[in-house]
């Protein structure tokens, strides 16, 4: 079965961040007779190569300066005598893991292209392609230093460390990656796979700017796994690394084959600019790859989907609420009844914080665990904004449309009561609608503010007519079972109007009666 094949078996999830390996019955008894032979012996073999490759990974900097270990260690005996040790050993753990490796296209050397950008991205077992790159240096995170032997191999490879938490850390990454890939050559080759985080292969996701900041040819590098089964994924959900890492020792071996593309030397545009250099080498490698290239990335531990500007969580905390409460017990009206009671929370003087204790009455939940788990999508702490959890699911439920909706998101974001939004107020409302934090809406606000102050019923036009922004309600504020959320919208005489305008509905709640007509009802000072 070719790469094709197993793209098609990942093809029926949700969102590339998932990844779950499918067997019959025949496999699976097949599976734990070889993995019983197998794993035991796969697995030994491979400790003995880390535990060999330990003590000779230290000696490559041992008694060197601080100096002398912030420059490239490339000549002398510890690099001719060690180097080739340490590659021998890895090919032999990944080849003891039952990998064979084909290369095809020629590598290019490191002046030629500073920098090898890998991908797709599977799991933890694609860094069988350092071998065959002459162990080209990498960035990890700094926790890992920490690791037995993880840590002496990144010392020995000269990695660039980041503490992703850390600003100043990524700040400092950045500018050792942009000065060992603009070294002529001083520094070895870097190797990154610029989708910054796994996925099932059935698309290629956004590439990060890391390798392209320094504007330096890179060479796209492929990874194939032309297998009947797809055993080395390992995603966000579904099949495990222990999973991943049995089923694979239980194949009597696992093909796989490292393409290198010719180098990609950047135009000056995208030189100027890492993101068009990102993006065009990604859309390269999918068309190669035969896969579509899209905006999809993970933002921290969420799977997003970029749109202009926005960050859409491709499982949305809303669609995540509304299942927990209908678990609960909770029917339409209940559910109904309970965001009524949360805006009128929010015009108390309570305001609209509330902790997750408070949630279980307000939402008339049955007990404090599912409360806990919905402040969970909105929130790092026990803190929630009510605003979020109620635009956020009123958007997606069939209790009111999607212009009532906006009305009184804008109501309550129009803190200073002018008719108009502030940029952090559009930032505000589009991350309540979501139901995510958004931190990129200046290309949104700029759209809002080519007729002047963004109004309510200018931010109504642009999502509902706008090309890129339309798709927001079309694809992703929609209700269950719904085909588009904006079904009464039209464009009249160049206007946007709503037809259903004026018109009861028995799914609205209370609240839209109270503040359609006057909105005033609702606060527009920030409740601290």
């Amino acid at each position: 079965m070719d790469n094709r094949d197993s793209r098609q078996a990942t093809s029926d999830y949700p969102h590339p961040f998932v990844h779950k390996l499918k067997l019959t019955r025949a496999q699976r008894i097949r599976g734990m007779l070889f993995g019983t032979i197998l794993f035991p012996i796969r697995i030994f073999l491979v400790t003995l190569c880390f535990l060999m490759m330990w003590p000779i990974a230290r000696l490559r900097l041992a008694g060197l300066s601080e100096e002398e270990r912030s420059r490239p260690v490339v000549a002398g005996w510890r690099w001719w005598l060690l180097h080739p040790i340490i590659r021998f050993l890895s090919r032999a753990a990944f080849f003891f893991l039952g990998f064979w490796v084909r290369v095809k296209g020629r590598r290019a050397g490191h002046k030629e292209a500073p920098v090898l950008a890998v991908a797709p991205h599977s799991s933890f077992l694609d860094m069988l392609v350092l071998p065959e790159t002459q162990l080209a240096t990498v960035v990890s995170r700094s926790e890992n230093q920490k690791i037995p032997i993880i840590g002496a191999l990144l010392e020995f490879n000269q990695s660039v460390m980041v503490n992703r938490k850390n600003p100043e850390s990524r700040k400092q990454a950045i500018a050792q990656i942009i000065e060992r890939l603009t070294s002529n050559g001083y520094w070895p080759q870097m190797l990154m796979f610029p989708e910054g985080t796994t996925t099932n292969g059935t698309i290629l996701i956004k590439f990060k700017r890391g390798a392209f900041l320094a504007g330096v040819p890179v060479q796209p590098v492929l990874l194939h796994y032309p297998n009947k089964l797809d055993t080395v994924r390992w995603t966000h959900k579904g099949t495990t690394w222990i999973e991943t890492l049995w089923h694979t020792c239980s194949q009597l071996y696992t093909n796989v084959t490292v393409e290198y593309l010719p180098v990609y030397t950047p135009s000056q545009e995208e030189k100027d600019d890492p993101n068009l250099y990102a993006d065009n080498v990604q859309k390269l490698m999918a068309k190669t790859l035969g896969i579509p290239a899209t905006d999809h990335v993970m933002e921290g531990r969420v799977p997003t989907r970029m749109l202009g500007g926005l960050s859409l969580p491709l499982e949305p905390p809303a669609r995540e609420t509304l299942s927990l409460l209908h678990k609960d017990g909770l029917r339409e009206s209940e559910v109904e009844a309970a965001l009524t009671q949360m805006i009128d929370r929010c015009q108390s003087e309570q305001g609209w914080r509330a902790v997750v204790d408070e949630l279980v009455p307000l939402m008339g939940l049955t007990g404090r665990q599912t409360a806990a788990k919905i402040c969970g999508f909105y929130s790092k702490d026990d803190k929630v904004d009510l605003r979020q959890i109620y635009l956020s699911v009123a958007a997606v439920s069939s209790f009111m449309d999607f212009k009532s909706v906006l009305h009184i998101a804008f109501t309550l974001y129009d803190r200073e009561g002018s008719g108009s939004l502030t940029a952090v107020d559009v930032s505000d409302l589009m991350g309540a609608l979501v139901g995510s934090p958004q931190y990129h809406t200046e290309k949104l606000y700029s759209e809002l503010s080519r007729r002047g102050a963004p109004t309510e019923q200018e931010l109504f036009r642009v999502l509902t007519t706008h090309p890129t922004y339309q798709k927001l309600i079309s694809e992703y504020l929609t209700s269950e079972g719904a085909e588009s959320t904006t079904p009464s919208t039209t464009l009249i005489n160049g206007k946007v109007g709503n037809n259903n305008e004026g018109l009861p509905s028995d799914n609205r709640s209370a609240l839209l009666y109270k503040t359609a007509d006057n909105s005033s009802a609702l606060p527009h000072k920030k409740d601290d």
